[in-house]
């Protein structure tokens, strides 16, 4: 049998007032004459954000769910060039610790995905220098929470610049200037327009990154849509891993509209997956990628209790019988 773990991102639509994203743009800190003043309410904010963070981990904790995406919008303008002499880390230190104290108690596993702008693979100089800057600010939040950063942080290959192969070949060129501790952070997923599953593998087994797989992705964008034959080489990918496998899963908001994420998820596309995975691994973290969260995962473990082919172990946890 094979265990399957469910997570969701962020935000929790049941705990109210909990945002861990609270921001101020850079327009907004501009606007405060006192420099230091702006710095103090961005500090603010920060704490308020890691603050909610472990609310939304207690709650995690609440509802037997071991797997959680954190935002990567915690410290607002934490990398903006404007702000480069900006201290963050100290004030948040101790916040910083008390939120790794607690995911390392409750073995809970987290991650982060940094946004859409973060190419490894980008023709541009600055961009790449940027990427680097942002992957290093993760770095930094989870040595300051005292967790491990290996496996951590999951990305997209970057830009495809309607040119493959040359896109793959330079994110292995400009791989070579990460730094080690970061390169060791990184999962690859694979993503709906650019990069298939296929793209995906080859720099994930040239480079020994492990993959992300996503399934939805996969569906919306693939030139041979045999995933199963590949199955045996994303396992590979997470042999050296201290993690078990992680997938994403969304379900297309309609036909029309296939990249976009619904509301939930449904099981009946899930299963389809499962059925094909069950018995290769000994467990799965699935990480839902749905509007609604947590009401989401809330709602697909109901969707399970009612099905005969699955073994209910907790709240946010099954067998695949």
């Amino acid at each position: 049998m094979t265990l399957v773990r469910l997570g969701y991102v962020a935000l929790s639509m049941e705990l109210q007032n909990a945002s861990p994203s609270k921001t101020m743009t850079y327009a907004n800190f501009q606007k405060l004459k006192d420099r230091e003043a702006a710095i103090r309410k961005l500090e603010q904010i920060a704490l308020t954000n890691l603050q909610n963070t472990l609310r939304l981990l207690r709650h995690n904790v609440a509802y037997d769910i071991h797997f959680y995406r954190m935002t990567s919008r915690l410290i607002p303008l934490a990398t903006h060039e404007a702000l480069q002499d900006w201290d963050y880390l100290t004030p948040i230190q101790e916040k910083l610790l008390e939120i790794g104290t607690f995911i390392k108690e409750h073995d809970l596993r987290v991650d982060f995905h940094p946004d859409h702008f973060v190419l490894i693979n980008s023709l541009k100089p600055d961009v790449l220098k940027n990427s680097i800057l942002t992957l290093k600010h993760h770095y930094l939040l989870l040595k300051g929470m005292d967790l491990n950063p290996t496996h951590r942080c999951v990305m997209h290959v970057g830009g495809n610049y309607k040119e493959t192969e040359n896109s793959l070949e330079r994110f292995v060129e400009n791989w070579m200037v990460v730094p080690r501790g970061i390169q060791k952070m990184i999962m690859l997923e694979n993503d709906d327009k650019s990069f298939t599953l296929e793209d995906t593998l080859y720099l994930c087994e040239k480079l020994g990154i492990p993959l992300a797989f996503d399934y939805h992705h996969h569906l919306a964008h693939h030139q041979n849509s045999d995933w199963q034959s590949n199955w045996e080489r994303v396992i590979q990918t997470w042999t050296t891993s201290p993690f078990p496998i992680k997938m994403h899963i969304s379900s297309p908001k309609s036909e029309k509209a296939f990249r976009h994420h619904s509301d939930y998820v449904d099981v009946e596309m899930f299963f389809t997956f499962l059925k094909e995975i069950k018995g290769t691994i000994p467990q799965i973290d699935c990480m839902i990628e749905a509007k609604k969260k947590d009401e989401a995962l809330f709602k697909l473990m109901d969707d399970c209790r009612k099905r005969e082919d699955v073994e209910i172990v907790d709240g946010s946890s099954f067998y695949i019988k």
